[in-house]
């Protein structure tokens, strides 16, 4: 491959604040990560990290990969210290890494200030542990740190660090903006003069980006089209601080709007399943308005949009989203008009192409309901329910009718506080009634309508209230304020979402859960 996609989410993007990756999840990443078709993967810092010096000794047996080769990540020798007897250098190789890249200081003042040490000195580490790695059989990466604010300040000195890595067999140098305040104009303006003066190659360049400028992927593509043709970057962004230069937006921007060949063919199809796995290993929830591959990226809010979309989807979406491995959402809101209602609706397997007074009956129904406060836009199961309802006239099924419920909240003399429900529900034309604790007047209520209906319908013990959303409407005030309840449900297989709306939270609550119920039901029979 041309193109050099350099992932480091197991050694820089684990620096996020909040990530913690044990040996298993290292090993985890990796597989997806090599999935996803990227060229090389750093593992972390062996000798250094005991975590990771145990991934690389795990990583030759449990590791196949296809199209990654991993790396290991240190320093170049400490000053005034013989490179063979350096025993940072020597994990390294004890690594075994096809790849070894070690991060140089390239900033004057780092070298003199942080290292204490001179500049020629810094220029004979870095020389002498490139000419190290290459005689010892690794392919040998520079990490220039704080390459652009050392270029800044002493250019020559910056650009000697360069022509001494190359010179002694660095297969690329790369340029940081550790700092991450640059702006493409000054990365493309900083990689034009690096190149006169050093008279290297810019593809024997690489560029890694940090993203305390919200610049990072635009940088990294702006070296490339430079002629950079190595780059850095992290699954979702992740890195400390902001973080980096995002995986899949830099390698989606490369390949489909520079048109260049950046990862195998057929993987970067699979960007957002993969982007939503790794998210999951890291424990943070995915960012639903990440470019690309978030579950926003490719939604559609305005009727206007809408209309459009329905004559050509390509008119409102810069790619086609299959391409990424994403989907094209239509969001049912008050600004929908009949054009989203009926793309909504044919997203959830319902035509209404054929029944236009539906249509206009559901598309205003929609729009007076939002007018009071419900949002559909998240709750696809209730606006699947309310489309099928408007088809049926009103008589669509449901497995159960309310008599009535009641719920208590008794705050007990040792502190503990404990809520009890009590439904009357009629089922197949039988009245149930059923009472049930819960830690809450919600999960009372959950645990006694299931009481009530398992029975009837046993595989409600299958689903479980995966998560419950409250919001206090803008507008109303007070303990008597409008409150919108979103309730997920799943059952293993899948997850949907429904909305209740209504003064009094519990009354809201319930509407969802009847909802949730309703549609869980339906779709299992």
């Amino acid at each position: 491959m041309e193109y050099q996609v350099f992932d480091t989410t197991l050694r820089d993007g684990g620096q996020r604040e909040g990530i913690s990756y044990s040996v298993a999840d290292k090993l985890a990443v990796a597989k997806l990560l090599d999935e996803f078709g990227v060229g090389f993967i750093e593992g972390g810092w062996p000798g250094a990290m005991p975590k990771d010096t145990e991934f690389f000794a795990r990583a030759r047996t449990e590791l196949d990969l296809k199209n990654a080769v991993l790396v290991a990540f240190g320093a170049t020798r400490k000053a005034n210290v013989d490179v063979a007897a350096d025993p940072q250098v020597q994990a390294l190789l004890d690594a075994e890494t096809p790849v070894v890249c070690v991060v140089a200081k390239s900033d004057i003042r780092h070298v003199e200030r942080a290292l204490r040490t001179t500049g020629d000195e810094n220029l004979a580490m870095v020389r002498d542990t490139v000419r190290h790695l290459v005689a010892s059989g690794r392919r040998a990466f520079v990490d220039c740190e704080h390459f652009f604010d050392g270029f800044r300040h002493d250019p020559e000195y910056t650009a000697s660090v360069v022509r001494t890595a190359i010179d002694a067999g660095a297969e690329r140098v790369i340029m940081c903006d550790t700092n991450g305040g640059m702006l493409p104009s000054m990365i493309t303006k900083a990689i034009t003069e690096v190149v006169e003066r050093t008279g290297v190659s810019a593809d024997l360049l690489g560029i890694h980006c940090q993203n305390d400028t919200s610049c990072a992927v635009a940088n990294t593509v702006a070296a490339v089209e430079a002629g950079v043709k190595h780059f850095q970057c992290t699954a979702n962004g992740y890195g400390e601080r902001p973080g980096n230069a995002d995986l899949f937006a830099t390698v989606s921007n490369i390949q489909l709007k520079l048109g260049l060949q950046v990862l195998p063919d057929g993987c970067l199809e699979k960007a957002t399943r993969v982007s939503s796995a790794l998210a999951e290993i890291a424990n943070i929830a995915p960012d639903t308005h990440q470019a690309y591959v978030g579950a926003a990226a490719f939604a559609h809010k305005a009727g206007l949009h809408a209309s459009a979309i329905k004559v050509d989807p390509l008119l409102y979406n810069h790619v086609d989203p299959s391409v990424v491995g994403n989907d094209m959402r239509i969001l049912v809101t008050e600004m929908a008009g009949r054009a989203s209602i009926e793309l909504k609706s044919r997203e959830l397997g319902i035509d209404l192409a054929g029944h236009p007074d539906t249509l206009s009956t559901v598309t205003q129904r929609v729009k007076d309901l939002e007018a009071g406060g419900w949002s559909f836009e998240a709750a696809d199961a209730s606006f699947e329910l309310l489309v099928r309802d408007e088809l049926l006239d009103g008589k669509l099924a449901r497995p159960f009718s309310l008599e009535s419920y009641r719920v208590q909240v008794e705050h007990r003399e040792n502190g503990s506080v404990v809520s009890e429900a009590t439904v009357k529900v009629r089922v197949r034309g039988e009245r149930v009634i059923a009472t049930a604790e819960g830690n809450g007047p919600v999960n009372a209520l959950d645990e006694a309508l299931r009481a009530a209906l398992t029975q009837s319908y046993p595989q409600l013990k299958n689903f479980e209230l995966t998560d419950f959303k409250v919001r206090i409407l803008e507008g109303s005030h007070g303990t008597n304020a409008i409150t919108r309840v979103l309730l997920e449900t799943g059952d293993g297989d899948r997850d949907w979402t429904t909305v209740g709306v209504h003064e009094n939270i519990v009354e809201a609550s319930w509407v969802a859960l009847v909802d949730a119920l309703t549609y869980g039901l339906a779709e299992q029979s």
